[in-house]
């Protein structure tokens, strides 16, 4: 069956800042599903989250974490494994108890099955220690050792100790004759047991020299086997929250369509701000032309007062020049009407002067 979700609920997920170890930096823009998820094959409990197809919480609940509500509704727990803390936000108190509830109760049944597991390693292991003999494989043969145990013990399948062995089965069939006969044989066998023990010898140095590379090897595969591991881990996380995906997509696509609803307006208000910006411009160049009107008229009303102030001063001279001509004039007109008058006595004093004569 895989991993399946027991419990499941909705928050805000921060993590810790990794430079500051202080501030929290959100991971989702939004409130995403943070699941509870249970692996029945290891006996393992998650809380796993996804936003879209990206992983931002994949912890594994251990006996030794805790989780601990820090305000009315944020809490938080420290995952050594990932070397983070994770954060979440939720939108009421009874959803930050609920979730730390599941935490407490995952978090004692994870310490359960952990104990388990021990003791069935415990028992598992016992009979293989038992069976496990790597002193005698590492200690060294002597003489002393040829015909005991531990001999038998190291080489059962060697083909030469066999042999050896085959030899004095077959030759006590037959009758000894002298103990000559019998020295000889167990001389044999002796001088064999030597051979084998040299070449068993130089083959436990050999292995011994390739323990070190051996276990560099070791080294490589468990790098490898703990990256296939968290590699499996993320495709059973991926797998294993087909529903939470699905549902994840329904909300995903209503916020599309809520966020493609609020650019189309922005868009609106876009063009709207872009015509008023152009009737805007259209002002500022009206505005801008009448302004040079305005200089213009400014300036040919300042030449026009600077002609009329010149005239002005023309039409006062002019006037000056009339008031004296008519002054002048009077004058004329004076002697003028002293002459007339004085023609018209002479006129009369001549017409006296013909009459009389």
């Amino acid at each position: 069956m895989g991993e399946q979700p027991i419990f499941s609920t909705r928050a805000h997920v921060f993590q810790i800042d990794p430079n500051t170890k202080k501030n929290w930096v959100p991971t989702s823009k939004h409130a995403v599903t943070v699941s509870y998820f249970f692996d029945c094959t290891r006996s393992v409990y998650r809380i796993i989250s996804l936003d879209g197809s990206k992983a931002i919480i994949n912890s594994t609940i251990t006996p030794n974490m805790t989780f601990t509500k820090t305000s009315q509704k944020f809490g938080q727990w420290a995952d050594s494994r990932a070397n983070t803390v994770y954060g979440l936000g939720f939108s009421s108190e009874s959803q930050l108890a609920k979730f730390a509830e599941k935490f407490a109760e995952f978090k004692e049944a994870a310490r359960l099955a952990k104990e388990k597991s021990q003791e069935k390693m415990e028992l598992s292991s016992t009979p293989s220690q038992q069976e496990s003999i790597p002193g005698d494989l590492l200690s060294p043969l002597s003489p002393d050792t040829i015909n005991g145990t531990e001999l038998e013990r190291v080489t059962p399948d060697t083909p030469q100790h066999i042999e050896a062995r085959a030899e004095p089965s077959h030759k006590t069939l037959l009758p000894s004759h002298s103990s000559s006969n019998m020295n000889k044989h167990w001389e044999a066998e002796l001088e064999a047991l030597k051979g084998n023990n040299a070449k068993l010898t130089a083959a436990l140095l050999e292995s011994s020299a390739n323990v070190k590379q051996w276990k560099q090897q070791l080294g490589a595969y468990q790098e490898e086997a703990e990256r296939l591991h968290k590699r499996v881990t993320e495709l059973e996380c991926v797998s294993g929250q087909t529903t939470v995906i699905k549902s994840q997509k329904t909300e995903l696509n209503q916020t599309i369509e809520e966020l493609e609803a609020a650019l189309k307006a922005k868009e609106e208000e876009l063009e709207r701000l872009k015509e008023e910006v152009e009737s805007a411009n259209g002002f500022q160049f009206k505005k801008e032309s009448l302004s040079h009107k305005l200089q213009d008229t400014e300036s040919r009303n300042q030449a026009l007062e600077a002609r009329l102030s010149e005239l002005e001063q023309r039409l006062e001279g002019q006037q000056q020049e009339r008031e004296v001509f008519r002054d002048s004039l009077r004058s004329l007109l004076e002697l003028l009407d002293g002459k007339i008058f004085e023609l018209t006595e002479l006129r009369d004093t001549l017409g006296k002067l013909l009459e009389s004569s």
